[in-house]
């Protein structure tokens, strides 16, 4: 019979980064190594720079022997929430702006200035250039 686990999001996971409250994330599984860290042959160190994360990768790197994994059980607390962390949807009201006069003028002077001063340049262009002739 399969058992309920408790499910933590890595946000929550990221949370527990310190010595006197830290957690590890290996394989989707979430461990509270916090009363491990003296006892880890790799030393306290090894820990607290995972602690946080996702250390599947060290994990596996360090060669962990079969006894090792085994005594991960004693720390296990729940599972990686494997639904995608979706950002709230934030709705803005666009405010009414009762001064739209002034925005048009404002707006035309801002684009319409450089393609006036490109027409006014090459007017005085055209005509030093008909004087030369």
């Amino acid at each position: 019979m399969p058992t309920l686990t408790k499910l933590y999001s890595m946000v929550e996971v990221a949370c527990h980064n310190t010595p006197d409250d830290c957690w590890v994330v290996v394989d989707g599984k979430v461990y509270d190594v916090t009363k491990y860290l003296d006892d880890h042959p790799g030393g306290a160190d090894v820990l607290l720079e995972v602690s946080g994360k996702d250390a599947k990768e060290e994990f596996d790197d360090a060669g962990h022997s079969k006894s090792a994994k085994e005594l991960m059980q004693d720390y296990f607390i729940g599972e990686l929430d494997p639904t995608p962390n979706i950002p709230e949807m934030e709705v803005f009201r666009k405010e009414q702006d009762g001064n739209f006069t002034s925005n048009l003028v404002a707006n035309a002077v801002q684009y319409w200035s450089i393609p006036a001063v490109v027409v006014g340049i090459s007017v005085v262009i055209a005509v030093l250039y008909v004087r030369r002739k």
